[in-house]
């Protein structure tokens, strides 16, 4: 009995090691006495004991792998690229990808190696910055195509970080940053460029106006002044005697106006009793003279028109 019953629990122990899992999204390769025999896929398998054994398990999941690579730009300039990769293992194609490749991730990265130092040296470092999509795209280009041959399909390849020397963005930095100085120093003339024109414009149009205003002025002045000749003429004295004593009304006025301000300079006359009628008789003595100029001006000019 007891013969029995080892020899039972020996067949389960068997039959128990020849049962395994296998997870969602993966592949169990089996093999025999060393020699591949078949691939499992997701759930509950079955396998000969002490013969079958599973040498190895693959992931058809989407794998990423990161690497960066330092490189010299067409400009000299040394760079630091981070490049993801996205891959995975075709499903028809786990027996290639098992033993194809001892270690794909070298692979993959010797290939990324390969391209970026390819393509970054024909750059400068600003058209790297600009086309790294340029640059994506030939890596997985080629890394695709390299690829397929060992049972991997490349999903995606990005350009993640562009990493130059410290002492290259610091530069970089300054260059920006005079170049928006000199842009903000356009902008400042043209804004102080407007302004003179702005404000030497509306000098001009307040010129204009008072001038306007002045020239309204002195007409209507002449015009008071005219009236106030005829009202004298009625009154029976002549034009010389009119003038001259609205001449004296007008200095007496602004004697008036300069004294109601106290910080106007004023001019004194001589004291005396005769002053105010020594300046009347200068300036009706003026007048006078004045007249009989333009009167013999006059008289001279009428015989030349007549001849002609």
């Amino acid at each position: 009995m007891i013969g029995m019953y080892i020899a039972i629990f020996i067949v389960l122990l068997l039959i128990l090691s020849g049962l395994f899992t296998v997870k969602q999204q993966t592949n169990a390769i089996i093999e025999r006495f060393g020699k591949f025999q078949s691939i499992r896929g997701a759930g509950l398998q079955l396998k000969i004991p002490l013969i079958d054994q599973v040498s190895g398990r693959v992931s058809l999941r989407i794998t990423q792998l990161d690497v960066i690579v330092e490189t010299k730009t067409k400009d000299d300039v040394f760079v630091h690229l981070k490049i993801s990769v996205q891959f995975l293992i075709r499903p028809d194609h786990v027996y290639d990808a098992f033993y194809k490749l001892q270690n794909p991730q070298e692979q993959i990265t010797a290939f990324i190696f390969d391209v970026v130092r390819a393509e970054v040296p024909k750059m400068i470092l600003d058209d790297v910055f600009e086309k790294k999509e340029e640059i994506a795209l030939a890596i997985q280009r080629d890394l695709k195509q390299a690829m397929l041959d060992y049972g991997y399909d490349i999903i995606k390849a990005l350009v993640t970080d562009i990493d130059p020397d410290e002492k290259v963005k610091i530069a970089m930095n300054r260059i920006n940053a005079a170049d928006r100085e000199k842009i903000a120093a356009q902008h400042e003339g043209d804004a102080q460029r407007i302004l003179i024109v702005e404000r030497a414009k509306a000098e001009a149009e307040s010129k204009r106006l008072q001038g306007r205003g002045i020239a309204d002025q002195r007409r209507e002045i002449a015009r008071g002044l005219e009236e106030s000749v005829v009202v004298l003429n009625r009154a029976g004295i002549n034009s010389q005697e009119a003038s001259a004593l609205i001449i004296i009304t007008q200095h007496y006025d602004t004697l008036q106006s300069i004294g109601a301000d106290t910080k106007s300079n004023l001019i004194l006359l001589p004291n005396n009793p005769t002053a105010a009628s020594n300046m009347l008789n200068d300036m009706v003595t003026s007048l006078v003279a004045a007249n009989k100029i333009n009167d013999s001006s006059s008289v001279e000019t009428e015989p030349k028109k007549g001849k002609k």
